[in-house]
C-alpha cells in the first residue's frame, strides 16, 4: 500500500452514557469485523505508536484461531521496519461508513504467502461507531450552523459548530478549553440558528464525547447530543431545514 496518502482523523471515545455500545470485547466479534475489513479490502491508516507517522495498510487475513492478523505493508522498506519495531499500531478505517478503530501490539515482519506483511496480535478491544436511528445531515459548509450552549456557572454562551443534525439531535465540535462537557449532562436553553428557518431553543443531553485530532494535529471535542422536550413546531422546522438542504444539494448535483 502507498504510505503517502492523507491520514485518517484520529478519534477517541472519552465519555458516553452507554459506553459499551461502541466497544467490542469478544474475540469472535472482533475477528468477524476484521474479516469483513479483509473481504472489503478496506484501507487502514496505521499510526506508529504515539507518533504522527503512519502506514497505509489493510487486513490481509485473520488466523483460524482468532489470535493474530496479517496487515499489508507498503513499498517503503524503512517505514515497514519502523512499523514492525513500534510498540503498537493505532488502526483507523471505515466499514459501510461506520468508523472503526483498534490498536494492535507486538507487530513484526512476516510472510503472507509470497509477500511481506505485518503479523500482529488480535486487538483486545475494537471501537465501532454504530449507525444512528435518525438520518443525519452533514451541516453544509456554505452556511455553517452554530449552536450556542450556556456555559455552566456563567451568563455567557459557548458557540459550538454543528457538524451534523437530525430530528433526534446534533453533533457539535468545541475546542477542549472552551467548555467542560460531560456525558449524560443536560444543557438547557441551547439556541440553534437555522438559516431561513429562525432559531430553535431546546435542551440538549450529551450522549457521548470523542476527542478528535485533525489532520493538522489540532485537538477538538466532538459531542453527540440528543434533543429533549423539543416543541413540535421546532422539530418540524428542523425537518424542513434538512429537507431543503438535501433538495438543494441534489439540484446542484444534477446541474453539474
Amino acid at each position: 500500500m502507498a504510505d503517502n496518502a492523507r491520514p485518517a482523523t484520529k478519534f477517541e471515545l472519552l465519555q458516553s452514557d452507554d459506553f459499551e455500545q461502541y466497544l467490542l470485547h469478544e474475540r469472535r466479534e472482533i475477528a468477524y469485523v476484521l474479516r469483513q475489513l479483509a473481504a472489503r479490502r478496506c484501507m487502514i491508516t496505521a499510526y506508529l505508536g504515539d507518533s504522527s507517522r503512519f502506514l497505509m495498510s489493510s487486513v490481509l487475513s485473520v488466523s483460524d484461531d482468532d489470535r493474530s492478523i496479517y496487515l499489508d505493508v507498503g513499498n517503503d522498506e524503512a517505514l515497514n521496519n519502523e512499523a514492525a519495531s513500534a510498540n503498537n499500531l493505532l488502526c483507523l478505517t471505515q466499514l459501510d461508513k461506520v468508523k472503526v478503530q483498534f490498536s494492535v501490539t507486538r507487530p513484526r515482519m512476516a510472510n503472507f504467502g509470497k509477500y511481506p506483511a505485518l503479523l500482529v496480535e488480535m486487538p483486545e478491544v475494537l471501537l465501532r461507531l454504530q449507525r444512528r436511528e435518525y438520518y443525519r445531515l452533514t451541516a453544509p459548509i456554505a452556511h455553517s450552523l452554530i449552536c450556542r450552549i450556556p456555559a455552566p456557572g456563567s451568563n455567557s454562551r459557548v458557540e459550538a459548530r454543528v457538524i451534523d443534525i437530525s430530528g433526534g439531535g446534533v453533533a457539535v465540535i468545541v475546542p477542549p478549553k472552551d467548555m467542560n462537557l460531560s456525558a449524560d449532562e443536560k444543557y438547557m436553553d441551547c439556541r440553534l440558528d437555522l438559516p431561513e428557518f429562525g432559531p430553535v431553543t431546546t435542551t440538549l443531553r450529551v450522549r457521548n464525547i470523542f476527542r478528535i485530532t485533525s489532520r493538522s494535529g489540532t485537538d477538538m471535542l466532538r459531542a453527540g447530543c440528543q434533543f429533549e422536550d423539543l416543541p413540535t413546531a421546532m422539530a418540524n422546522a428542523i425537518q424542513r431545514y434538512i429537507l431543503r438542504v438535501e433538495r438543494d444539494r441534489k439540484a446542484r448535483d444534477i446541474g453539474q
